[in-house]
């Protein structure tokens, strides 16, 4: 009888330190960015008063790259988010601003963004339209009536009329043991209840299947039509969420909020250990690409850094990221060919 031979083969053992380096890459690129921001501004970035503002600007883009990784395992895209962000926030200060309650204000702005995300799993899925198109279009008409409903100016509301919505992204929250803003507990709670969703659940199973192969994903049963429509349901339903916290934190319904914002979102993804071409993508990975993104924002406005500067370097980060998970990719498929 032969003896199974011990050890893994060079190419296993290829395969974990990449698999492991992938892992480490966004804690690496944090840590960098948090030992540079440091060594520049010790005394104004390394406080509580600034961790508590990066973790409530984290929020926002965190709720919209939760969404966006269920779209992206899937093999799409959604660039609309931003504009939903506004919608939603505009819907919801016009309610409130013409007498109704806050619960029915924050429920109508997150079933508008759900409605949004309806309308595009609808085309992408019903008429097999490349979602880069269709989320290009309806970026426009989001924010198009976004500036409808706001009569093109910022919507205000009575100065106590945010409720509970504006005590969710308090910096020092009530009771103080909380430490952080109760905006940012919810994003960590809802992190972990769609981790298993995506993890351990056939739904989950599904949304990579379809990403990875959606002609195998087919094949072996997947309705792949309605796991599309769930997913940009899903991401249109944190884009809700994501909209009304962004009254939260300004008070105000400003439709020409969140502009370029999709960028963070997908760039935090991507970060994250997400992939444009579909079939990979964490939750908790991609709310650390969105923490990546605040703390990069923060210590560059700290630090006295133009906007356009900010702008380009997340354009630099979005590229390199998907020029390296490219790379990866085509290194995997000629393995596979060796082997």
């Amino acid at each position: 009888m032969s003896e199974t031979p011990k050890g893994d083969t060079p190419l296993q053992r290829r395969m974990k330190v990449q698999r492991l380096l992938r892992v480490a890459a966004p804690f690496l690129g944090l840590a960098v960015a948090l030992v540079l921001f440091g060594l520049v501004e010790p005394d104004r970035f390394f406080t509580v008063y600034n961790f508590k503002t990066v973790a409530i600007q984290t929020v926002i883009v965190g709720l919209g790259a939760i969404g966006m990784t269920f779209v992206m395992v899937s093999g799409g895209i959604d660039l609309s988010i931003g504009s939903v962000v506004a919608l939603t926030s505009v819907v919801t200060a016009v309610l409130l601003r013409d007498g109704s309650s806050v619960f029915v204000a924050a429920s109508m702005g997150v079933f508008a963004g759900a409605a949004c995300g309806f309308l595009n799993g609808w085309l992408v899925s019903r008429f097999s339209i490349v979602p880069f198109i269709v989320t290009l279009g309806t970026m426009g008409i989001a924010r198009g009536a976004a500036k409808y409903l706001a009569d093109e100016q910022t919507v205000n509301t009575a100065p106590d009329a945010a409720g509970w919505i504006a005590e969710l992204m308090v910096k020092t929250p009530s009771p103080e043991w909380l430490l952080f803003a109760r905006g940012v507990w919810m994003t960590l709670a809802l992190a972990a209840v769609m981790t298993l969703l995506l993890r351990r659940t056939v739904f989950g199973i599904h949304v990579f299947a379809l990403g990875s192969n959606e002609s195998t994903a087919r094949l072996c049963g997947v309705r792949v039509e309605r796991v599309k429509l769930l997913v940009y349901v899903l991401c249109g339903v944190f884009a809700g969420l994501a909209g009304v916290m962004q009254f939260g934190r300004l008070t105000v319904g400003d439709p020409t909020t969140a502009i370029g914002s999709e960028l963070d979102v997908i760039a935090a993804v991507v970060i994250g250990g997400g992939s444009l071409a579909g079939g990979r993508g964490s939750i908790w990975g991609s709310l650390l690409g969105a923490f990546f993104m605040a703390v990069l924002a923060n210590g560059c406005n700290l630090a006295g850094v133009p906007n356009y500067v900010q702008e380009i370097l997340i354009g630099t980060i979005i590229i390199v990221a998907v020029g390296i998970d490219q790379l990866r990719r085509r290194k995997k498929k000629n393995a596979s060919k060796a082997t």
